[in-house]
């Protein structure tokens, strides 16, 4: 039987956006409400090695990192509810949602940190080595890469950039992309191209990633020419899919204002939406860092704006009675 919940604060979507948004909140005694979706915990869940969160010298592991979150923002006082958001009704206060449960959740502030997910190719090799050697992110984990060989399959703006950034480790990168020109920004290709360190294959596609399964490694790559399909075979020992990010905003939709990806958007210094008292914060918002440490910045600016809105709102409500 479903139930009905209130509380001053909802938190739509776990991940250290929202496990930090739920930490501070309780703190300032808000008693949140965090629904935390059908992949508690996010991209972090699936990331193994995780050596540039602050505050551990030794390699941790992405997983631990967010049951000791979501530990934390429970034992501060937050109510962690098994379930996923169908629906939302913003047009109102109390804001309104409707979980997959059947329960409804009522509550005077919203913050979204529903994050964002990484597109793949769909390859069961892509999968297989995923966190082996397979990544989509390049700031997370070029660094495993020092002096090694490794690929990015993408042409636009995210894979040039990754492929930059890899230069920073790895030895060689070999971009491969599907077309004969790139999509991304005229100064980016300038970039790429003037970079000795990177080897461009045009017209290309991922096949297959190749490893080995004890332990589980990658150590090449077989690609195919779309024209000919004429197969040949990368000596590389990473893989970086970099063919963009997709915004888990499809909810949201028509409630609170996106750009043209689909990305929320929130004012300058803020992570205040057009809608007065909803707030989004991490990946969901944030389409230029994408790190689980910029993400729990501004879970913690949420949490601030969201206790400063009821506070006011509360304020408002008193001097109107009086």
């Amino acid at each position: 039987m479903s139930e009905s919940h209130h509380s001053k604060v909802i938190i739509i979507g776990s991940g250290p956006a929202g496990y930090t948004a739920a930490i501070y909140a309780a703190r300032a005694g808000m008693a949140p409400t965090l629904v935390l979706g059908l992949e508690p915990g996010g991209q972090m869940t699936i990331t193994t090695d995780v050596e540039n969160y602050p505050g551990f010298a030794d390699v941790i592991q992405g997983p631990w990192l967010m049951e000791q979150m979501k530990a934390q923002a429970e034992h501060v006082g937050t109510r962690l509810m098994q379930d996923l958001i169908a629906s939302v009704d913003f047009s109102r206060t109390p804001f309104t949602c409707v979980g997959d449960s059947g329960d409804r959740y009522s509550a005077d502030s919203v913050i979204i940190s529903t994050g964002a997910q990484a597109r793949w190719l769909g390859l069961p090799s892509e999968e297989k080595y995923m966190g082996f050697g397979v990544s989509a992110c390049a700031t997370c984990d070029g660094f495993f890469f020092r002096g090694k060989d490794v690929a990015v399959i993408g042409g636009g703006n995210t894979a040039v950039e990754e492929a930059l950034y890899l230069t920073n480790h790895a030895d060689k990168v070999t971009l491969v992309h599907r077309r004969d020109s790139l999509r991304a920004e005229k100064i980016l290709q300038e970039r790429l191209f003037a970079n000795e360190k990177i080897e461009i294959i045009w017209d290309h596609k991922l096949e297959e990633v190749l490893g080995e399964d004890t332990p589980p490694n990658v150590t090449g790559a077989r690609v195919s020419h779309l024209q000919s399909s004429e197969e040949r075979l990368l000596d590389v020992q990473g893989i970086f899919v970099a063919i963009g990010h997709t915004p888990n905003t499809a909810i949201f939709q028509g409630q609170v204002e996106m750009d043209e990806e689909g990305y929320i958007t929130t004012r300058a210094d803020s992570t205040a939406t057009n809608i007065v008292g909803v707030f989004a914060a991490g990946d969901v918002q944030d389409k230029t860092y994408r790190q689980a440490v910029t993400a729990a910045g501004t879970g913690c600016m949420a949490a601030l704006e969201a206790e400063k809105f009821i506070a006011e709102m509360g304020a408002g409500a008193t001097a109107a009675a009086e």
